[in-house]
């Protein structure tokens, strides 16, 4: 690990000056930060730990719930109003990392978390268009079967981790983030960006802001919302596929319903495919069934993980078929 500065600060102003003149990198937890750093992927001149910032707070509201960016994983998983209102988000919390890591890591930190990709975390590879764009990727002809099968490009092929986004994508989540330039809301569904081009580039906020909060609107779908991960350990690993699906049920008839995908895929992604599969149907295994083929329509493996289409749509079906009380 490289010498870097240290500064505590108790506000957003002086948080966002800090980052402004030292282009520093914000510590809230520090579960993927630190990590990184340890492993020599980056190095930052400064770290300004924000973690006495005032924004860990979880309110309920009429029109739905406000979630601070230093609210921890765990104190949001167990939160009744979470649980209630919004139990996709829970469980997706509970299957991620560990109770100690989820007792440190934050909403904000959750939200901007990188790949595990073994050659991003491999110092020595030179090859890692997410680390210096234009290197190449060693992933492309190498081992593959923790990588995406949808949303990938020619320069990277890096599944996203987080479980918590899967299930703020399928909640409509709005992200609040606050910069020089002023405040931003923007709808979870385009926060992460795909690779494209530019795979280094891996999310819509701009340098040096700060996200403030996360929105959930009080949706009727929210509160019929479960989420599957299917992964090598009951505990502790990474998605190899995952999926968070909502329905609002009209008598027997599905009125809206959301399908997002992890594991497979280069960013927290909903499936627009499977939603209109599913709206204005009587639920049932065979429209789950049609539901997860349209989701993984267009998907790319690689030699290693072909596998993951099959078992995405198991998944899916899964998830659905929990979401609508018929398990």
């Amino acid at each position: 690990m490289e010498p870097f500065r240290y500064m505590r600060v108790s506000d957003e102003t002086s948080a966002l000056e800090a980052v402004a003149k030292n282009g520093a990198t914000m510590l809230a937890g520090g579960t993927n930060v630190i990590d990184l750093m340890r492993l020599g992927i980056t190095s930052p001149p400064m770290l300004v730990d924000v973690n006495h910032l005032p924004l860990a707070a979880i309110e309920e509201r009429e029109d739905g719930l406000s979630i601070g960016a230093m609210a921890r994983n765990t104190d949001v998983a167990y939160h009744p109003a979470v649980r209630r209102r919004y139990p996709v988000l829970s469980e997706a919390l509970l299957s991620g990392a560990s109770p100690q890591l989820r007792n440190l890591a934050t909403v904000g930190g959750n939200l901007l978390q990188r790949t595990r990709c073994v050659y991003f975390r491999d110092a020595a590879n030179p090859h890692c268009n997410k680390r210096k764009a234009g290197s190449g990727c060693a992933a492309m002809d190498g081992w593959t079967r923790m990588h995406a099968v949808l949303g990938t490009s020619e320069r990277c092929i890096a599944a996203h981790p987080s479980d918590m986004a899967v299930a703020l994508v399928a909640l409509d989540a709005t992200v609040h983030v606050r910069g020089s330039q002023g405040v931003r809301h923007l709808p979870i569904a385009g926060f992460h960006t795909t690779p494209g081009e530019r795979p280094d580039i891996e999310s819509v906020l701009l340098p040096g802001e700060l996200i403030t909060h996360v929105t959930l609107p009080a949706t009727k779908f929210a509160a019929r919302s479960r989420y599957v991960k299917a992964r090598d350990r009951s505990a502790y690993a990474f998605a190899l596929a995952s999926a968070a699906a909502a329905l609002d049920l009209e008598g027997t008839t599905i009125r809206e319903a959301r399908v997002a995908l992890g594991g497979v895929t280069t960013k927290p992604w909903r499936s627009s495919e499977a939603e209109r599969r599913l709206v204005g149907q009587k639920p049932g295994p065979e429209l789950f069934q049609a539901a997860a083929e349209a989701a993984m329509q267009g998907a790319t493996p690689r030699h290693d993980n072909a596998f993951k289409i099959e078992l995405a749509r198991r998944v899916i079906a899964r998830a659905l078929t929990l979401a609508a009380g018929m398990a």
